[in-house]
């Protein structure tokens, strides 16, 4: 069960609109992002959830057919990407795309968003130095 305390009803609503199929997509991958760490806050930006920590982190961007999980540092993620499940050639977003719940790895998709917030983490640090 999601952790009603870091949820945001925005999202809750958000994801109830969805179809059947796209929505346990998304349940599912939201659940997996708060259970990757208590550390992760959600809030609802550009029209789609957000994962943060000290900094953007990942977002859900469902569609009709599929849902993006992104990672807004994706580019710096590519070597950590061992199932080579990141897709895009932006400057620096990448995205995993899933079509279906049985696409899902659970692993791989919570090492990296850990690896993610590590990103986040010594950006922070550097900053404050």
């Amino acid at each position: 069960m999601v952790n009603k305390k870091r949820n945001t009803e925005e999202v809750d609503q958000f994801i109830s609109d969805l179809p059947k199929d796209i929505k346990g997509i998304t349940t599912t991958l939201r659940k997996i992002i708060f259970e990757s760490s208590q550390e992760l806050t959600e809030e609802f930006k550009w029209s789609m959830p957000n994962y943060s920590y000290t900094g953007l982190v990942c977002y859900l961007q469902p569609a009709k057919k599929h849902v993006n999980l992104g990672f807004h540092r994706g580019n710096e993620l590519l070597e950590k990407d061992e199932n080579k499940l990141l897709q895009g050639t932006g400057k620096t977003m990448r995205h995993i795309r899933i079509k279906q719940l049985e696409e899902i790895q659970v692993e791989a998709i919570t090492l990296l968003i850990k690896d993610a917030m590590s990103l986040n983490e010594d950006h922070a640090i550097k900053g404050s130095l």
